[in-house]
């Protein structure tokens, strides 16, 4: 920088004038300030022989989050009670939201479309597939939603989240990926579209790449439901009364860690394959906590996550909801369309522990996973042709009790290693619609995106083969 000589000058005067203006004590006041902050930033981080340490919120609760026996098993009982609260309280909005849009509008608009004397191929395309999947996307999925995102992002705003990464950072680097995983890990299992987005945090390009691609192995609130109605109907059925709900419990917990033993396993091999690297450098300064701030947390949880994920699924649910009804109702022959699926698709379900019905739900209901079980029913009743449930081909469904479920399943042929299958499959399948657009978005390579839907296929596929030969081999 040139300055000259007339500059300089009337700097000097200018500071010379300041210096009046300021008065004569203005230094003794700045440097007491000075002297007054550096002891009481000595007070709070010096401990004297002399005196006893101060009680220091930050760092006992640091001891307890991070601590080499205590950090793990608190983490994991933090988790399992954001689910359960997610799970819990979710169960009434989603019957009253159900019981509106599914119960009382779905109704009403057939009612409107016979009065405007619409033909029941239309009415059926429009109320029965269109409508009826988007309305029963939105009533499952927008409760949990609407709860664990919230919840999630408490814990970040008080400070937890970053403890979390810090506590599973070494497991991850010994997978050869970053412990940022770990929090985007553990958004997934709210929502999987949302776990991808998370993903950002990561700055290592290839870091991110494994941490998008084994997000599917947590499992999504679309999937929770499936889980826990199969284990309480196939597995708590083998226990008595008094320890069935632990053993199906004690079930889906085990599938939930193997969806994260199968993460680090699907790291450390994209690691040491297609995206081989050394594991960056993760500097993580743990933030002080703080209490969180509520009301942002709530308009920031709903609009960019919980409408954002909402709003994805619901516009790929609606040409789910046609194809379902569509393949339903128009007949080759003698049969439907999903009735000659079925029935190509059953030699080989079978061969995997499952059947062409479960197959066939899981291509056309890709869209969102909530609406596989009433894409199951629905199939299973039309070709087995049972009578006494559902609303007419093409119609989805649910039923009110488990004995209703059961009679249903086992009238399409379900067995045990069935539902021990399906349980496999729902964890290690393609990613839903709204999931695989958002990988796209995000990594902006097909080539990743298709390896995101392929990889876990051909691993469920392979682990259901695998366990259904050895199932009917030791005659279990």
């Amino acid at each position: 920088m040139v300055m000259n000589a007339t500059s300089h000058d009337d700097i000097l005067v200018k500071a010379g004038n300041l210096r009046w203006e300021v008065g004569e004590n203005f230094h003794d006041s700045l440097m007491e300030s000075l002297y007054t902050e550096a002891s009481r930033i000595a007070d709070r981080v010096v401990t004297r022989s002399d005196t006893p340490g101060r009680f220091n919120w930050d760092r006992t609760l640091d001891k307890l989050l991070t601590g080499r026996w205590t950090g793990l098993p608190i983490m994991i009982l933090l988790l399992m009670v954001v689910f359960w609260l997610t799970i819990a309280g979710a169960n009434v909005p989603s019957a009253l939201l159900a019981s509106l849009l599914l119960d009382t509008v779905h109704p009403a608009l057939r009612s409107l479309g016979e009065t405007m004397s619409m033909p029941w191929w239309l009415s059926g395309f429009l109320f029965d597939g269109v409508y009826l999947a988007a309305a029963w996307v939105v009533s499952v999925m927008l409760p949990p939603m609407a709860i664990f995102f919230p919840l999630f992002t408490l814990l970040e705003d008080f400070g937890y989240l970053p403890r979390v990464a810090f506590n599973l950072d070494h497991l991850f680097r010994k997978a050869g990926a970053h412990g940022k995983q770990a929090l985007s890990m553990s958004m997934g299992y709210g929502c999987n579209a949302a776990g991808i987005i998370s993903t950002r945090i990561i700055d290592s390009p290839r870091e991110r790449l494994i941490a998008i691609i084994t997000n599917n192995f947590s499992l999504c609130n679309g999937r929770w439901p499936t889980q826990i109605l199969i284990a309480t109907l196939f597995i708590g059925a083998l226990a008595p009364a008094a320890l069935s709900g632990f053993l199906s419990a004690s079930a889906v917990v085990a599938v939930a860690l193997l969806g994260v033993a199968l993460t680090f396993l699907t790291s450390w091999f994209l690691s040491k394959t297609m995206l081989k690297g050394e594991a960056s450098t993760f500097s993580l300064e743990l933030p002080p906590y703080r209490p969180p701030q509520v009301l942002r947390t709530l308009y920031t949880s709903l609009i960019d996550r919980t409408i954002l994920v909402l709003w994805r699924a619901v516009v790929f649910a609606v040409p789910a909801g046609a194809v379902i009804w569509l393949i339903s109702n128009i007949f080759i022959g003698e049969l439907s369309i999903a009735q000659h699926a079925i029935n190509w698709l059953n030699p080989f379900g079978l061969l995997i522990g499952l059947n062409g019905v479960i197959l066939l739900a899981y291509i056309i209901a890709i869209p969102a996973n909530e609406i596989v079980i009433p894409t199951i029913l629905m199939l299973t009743v039309a070709s087995t042709g049972v009578s006494g449930y559902g609303e007419g081909t093409g119609v989805l469904f649910e039923l009110e009790d488990n004995l209703q479920y059961l009679s249903v399943f086992q009238a399409g042929g379900w067995t045990l290693l069935t539902a021990v299958n399906l349980m496999l499959f729902s964890l290690i399948h393609n990613p839903c619609s709204t999931t695989l657009y958002t990988i796209y978005k995000e990594t902006g390579n097909m080539k990743w995106t298709i390896v995101s839907a392929v990889m876990p296929i051909v691993m469920g596929l392979t682990l259901c083969f695998f366990v259904a030969q050895i199932w009917r081999i030791t005659g279990i």
